[in-house]
């Protein structure tokens, strides 16, 4: 499949997204593939020229230990770092009904069986979530909880980027 990352910078007034996508599903060795990534990060993020940027947001990237990794490794080789994670905290069930109740109007067919999305969460926890674990080491993990209004949560998150 792809892999597509969600590239944001962040600043005050706007939050501008640049999508990135890597195919792997193509028979290259997974170095290849991490090389061609980094250069399209590279490349985007040397693109992004508004100077009161304060960073960027890694929007579902990276998803696993190994990628956290690679782009500690390659964000390092250019004087940079990952200041945080940030991950909203909601229980699976309430997550469930959430998707359950998304997928009667979003069309997508994953969103409608629970079975599907128990699966996701499956796998979500046996490869994503062991990300918790690696920022915390560093004091990089910042939850929050996912629970309350749009408004609510987005003051939450705010109040965290603000830190970072």
């Amino acid at each position: 499949g792809e892999l597509n990352l969600r590239l944001t910078q962040m600043n005050k007034q706007e939050i501008e997204y640049v999508d990135i996508e890597v195919d792997t599903a193509k028979k290259r060795t997974s170095m290849e593939a991490l090389k061609k990534f980094n250069d399209e990060l590279l490349s985007e993020m040397e693109n992004i020229s508004n100077t009161d940027a304060k960073g960027f947001v890694f929007d579902g990237f990276p998803r696993t230990r190994s990628q956290a990794a690679a782009l500690d490794a390659f964000l390092a080789e250019k004087g940079e770092k990952i200041n945080g994670m940030v991950a909203l905290e909601v229980s699976e069930d309430l997550l469930v009904e959430r998707l359950l109740e998304r997928g009667k109007t979003s069309g997508r067919a994953d969103d409608t069986d629970e079975t599907k999305i128990r699966n996701r969460f499956n796998e979500y926890n046996t490869k994503t979530a062991i990300l918790k674990e690696y920022f915390d080491a560093q004091d990089k993990y910042y939850g929050i909880n996912g629970i309350g209004t749009i408004e609510e949560i987005t003051q939450r998150i705010s109040e965290v980027f603000d830190t970072l």
